[in-house]
């Protein structure tokens, strides 16, 4: 049996301009998921910022499921910058 820890990683991506909007007004979906148990989390946002990401991560990750070992982004400049980087 192989060891489940390669996969003990957080995937992050931007979803959108979803159409229609939602009710609050928001057209992108922030997603990370936890490629070992398949948990999602997700936020709506209007625009994708270094903050609102950095924030998503201290929040909705770090806080309830510790520091990621591996965090796998396509790049962007709003998921790979120095504030991101600190948190």
């Amino acid at each position: 049996m192989a060891a489940p820890w390669p996969f003990s990683m957080w995937g992050m991506d931007v979803i959108g301009p979803i159409n229609p909007k939602a009710s609050n007004g928001h057209l992108l979906i922030l997603v990370a998921i936890n490629y070992f148990t398949k948990w999602i989390e997700a936020i709506t946002l209007a625009s994708v910022t270094a903050k609102t990401v950095a924030r998503f991560l201290k929040r909705d990750i770090i806080a309830r499921y510790w520091v990621p070992a591996t965090l796998v982004t396509d790049n962007a400049k709003n998921l790979n910058n120095k504030l991101i980087d600190e948190k």
